[in-house]
């Protein structure tokens, strides 16, 4: 494909070194590598789902946990998300997708729009999956979001097991931002009445 919607991030701060590669028009291929095993398991799944390569390089200081990692992971995420679409010429802008796991059924909402907001509706039943906090999932949406620069709503309708909910919303957003970053042949320039994004 010509003109390949890709993007790579580093950053490097006392807390965290990351290296993240995004290419929204590629094959599902992931290398992920972070200190942080829940975490890697989730952007497997964006990856793989999603159909975009994913590349992620990370150390940070999990001896205190898990934070500014899963924190910093999701900044480079976002940005290298806003990077690769550019100007959004052509994009369809919104997706919507539901995702069953099990007991459970999450549905993540998103409007590229230039416009940063997470509205999350989800609680989870523990606090802990293996060793990774669950408040972080917020954490991590809330800076993709924001760097991103997207309007994203995180649902879960309903479920019992942590584990199950947590991945069926990642699945979800990363089914939802497939759909939002297709091209449309009939979207003509920028799909917004503002002529921008």
């Amino acid at each position: 494909m010509e003109n390949r919607r890709q993007h790579t991030i580093e950053r490097n701060t006392k807390e965290t070194q990351i290296s993240l590669s995004l290419d929204i028009d590629g094959e599902g291929q992931a290398d992920i590598q972070t200190p942080v095993p829940f975490l890697n398991h989730m952007l497997d799944a964006i990856a793989r789902h999603g159909h975009f390569d994913l590349t992620v390089n990370a150390a940070g200081d999990v001896e205190i946990d898990d934070h500014h990692t899963t924190e910093d992971i999701g900044i480079c995420l976002g940005q290298a998300i806003q990077g690769a679409l550019g100007d959004k010429r052509g994009i369809k802008r919104y997706g919507n997708a539901f995702v069953p796991m099990d007991e459970t059924l999450a549905q993540v909402i998103i409007d590229l729009s230039n416009r940063p907001h997470l509205e999350f509706r989800a609680e989870f039943p523990s606090q802990k999956v293996g060793s990774f906090d669950t408040e972080l999932v917020h954490e991590f949406f809330w800076k993709l979001a924001l760097e991103a620069r997207m309007n994203l709503h995180v649902i879960v309708h309903y479920g019992t097991n942590t584990h199950h909910m947590i991945e069926a919303v990642f699945k979800a957003f990363t089914k939802a931002l497939d759909e939002a970053t297709q091209i449309d042949p009939r979207v003509k320039g920028v799909p917004s009445t503002k002529g921008m994004l």
